[in-house]
């Protein structure tokens, strides 16, 4: 079991936009196999650099407004969040080493 906290569309504004540190939000749902090939890569990275920027999850088929209002068509979409706006977006499975160089930036 994943543990990067989930957020809610409730949440979303308090815990991602106005967060002082960058927020990556995973964008997933159960039923997707990438989502779930991607969950076990998130976790060690952010055992290892969750000082630097905060991890979160958000189930869209739970939580339909916040994909929909940031064009999230396609899943999963990682979307890095600085100062209430998306800094990066990956969209799809990617391996480790690939992850680690798109979020380089946030975690250096």
């Amino acid at each position: 079991m994943s543990q990067i906290e989930s957020v809610t569309d409730a949440e979303f504004d308090a815990q991602v936009l106005k967060s002082d540190k960058p927020v990556l939000v995973d964008f997933w749902a159960e039923w997707c196999g990438p989502c779930k090939q991607v969950a076990p890569i998130l976790d060690e990275i952010a055992s290892a650099h969750g000082d630097k920027i905060t991890f979160l999850k958000m189930n869209v088929d739970e939580n339909p407004v916040t994909p929909s209002s940031y064009r999230v068509t396609g899943i999963p979409t990682i979307n890095v969040y600085q100062g209430g706006e998306v800094v990066k977006s990956i969209v799809g499975a990617k391996p480790k080493a690939a992850l680690l160089k798109e979020l380089d930036a946030f975690i250096a």
